[in-house]
This record gives C-alpha cells, structure tokens and sequence, in this order.
C-alpha cells in the first residue's frame, strides 16, 4: 500500500491510498443496485444446473457481480432486487429490519372478515406463527377473492402457506413491491437501476450511515 506492504487489518482511505496486488492497481468496486420485474418460470438463482434461466440471465449489459436480495419462487412475478452491496442486502433480509414486502394474491373462494382478521393477528405454521400483516380486499367474485397482502417477514413460501392455512388456495401470485420499490412501469422481465433518493430510502429504513 503506498509503496508499502500492507499489514492484516491495517485501515485504508480509498481516496488518498493506493492499494496494488502483483503490480496491478487493485479498484474499489462500484456499488450497484437494480429492480427486477421478475417473470415466471425464472429462477431466482445466480446460476442453475438445468440450464434454466435464472434472474441475472436478464441482466443484459450489467457487468457488476450482483446477487439477488431474497428469493421469489419460479411461479412467482414480481420485484426482486439485486445488488453487489452485501451490507445493505443482509440488513433487508434480517427479520429484525422489518422490511415490507406487498403482494397481489389471488386464492380460492371468498374471504371472510373472520379470516382476514386471522391473516392479519398471524396464523400458525409449522415453523410459528407469522408476524402481524396488513390485509386488503381488492376484488372478489363467486369463486375466487384478491387481496393485498403487506409481509415484514421473509420465510419460505410464506404467502402461500398463509393462505392454505386458513383453506384458501392461492392461484395467482404476484410481488408488488420490496422495501419501498415498485414494478410500476417495468413489464415482467424488465430491470433499471435505483436512482439515488431510492438507494438513500433503502440505507435508512436499515439504518445504515454514510461512510
């Protein structure tokens, strides 16, 4: 570093210090963060052994290394971020942080008050009780109901498991939002980059600082 060579833990300034490997210059990585509008039948994987496509499949023209933040099932559509930022991204994944997931869910039958109520005090699985969620009707007819369904959890299938514990199945499945961030505007498939107010919103909602 500097000319120097470096010690194990020793601190650096990325902008006064110059750090080299083998001669060559060694670059701070840029931080990056996309929304994906995530299509079925992607998996939501950085590589798949069954050749089938997975989400940075759909990153055409990113050259960063991004990792999905969280995991959407292959039948599953909707907002998916990803990112090379591993803080931030461990912050929205841990319970504690509480990050608000919204989903379109369409299930069986119609949906009672009574239900709703269950869904939103939480409903006991196999793996405990869900956390409290907010709950919405937003259409229904004679033999199915939608509802907009706000998680701050991040279990496995949990939407679905909700839904089949109180006798509804879900027929269709789609992630509105993650952390604040919306498919508005982006057909399943499409991706864009965060702009800054939205990257700022997501490093206080965990509470990280600036450097």
């Amino acid at each position: 570093m500097n000319g120097r060579i470096g010690e194990l833990g020793q601190s650096i300034d990325p902008a006064l210090d110059m750090v080299a490997y083998n001669g060559q210059r060694v670059q701070e990585e840029r931080l990056v963060y996309i929304l994906l509008n995530k299509a079925k039948e992607v998996v939501t994987s950085a590589a798949d052994t069954h050749g089938r496509t997975t989400v940075l499949d759909c990153l055409r023209g990113v050259d960063a290394r991004v990792f999905p933040v969280g995991r959407l099932d292959m039948d599953v559509q909707g907002a998916l971020l990803l990112t090379n930022d591993g803080e931030l991204a461990h912050r929205l994944m841990h319970p504690s942080y509480e990050t608000p997931k919204v989903y379109m869910v369409t299930v069986c039958g119609q949906v009672s008050p009574q239900t709703i109520a269950v869904l939103e005090h939480g409903v006991v699985l196999e793996d405990g009780p869900t956390a409290p969620a907010c709950v919405r009707v937003v259409r229904e007819d004679t033999h199915t109901t939608t509802l907009r369904l706000t998680l701050h959890e991040g279990r496995k299938h949990e939407v679905k498991r909700m839904c089949d514990a109180v006798g509804h199945r879900v027929i269709e499945l789609r992630r509105e939002s993650f952390a604040g961030l919306a498919t508005r505007g982006l057909r399943p498939g499409q991706w864009r980059y965060l702009n800054d107010e939205e990257i700022a919103s997501l490093r206080n909602m965990v509470r990280m600082t600036e450097a």
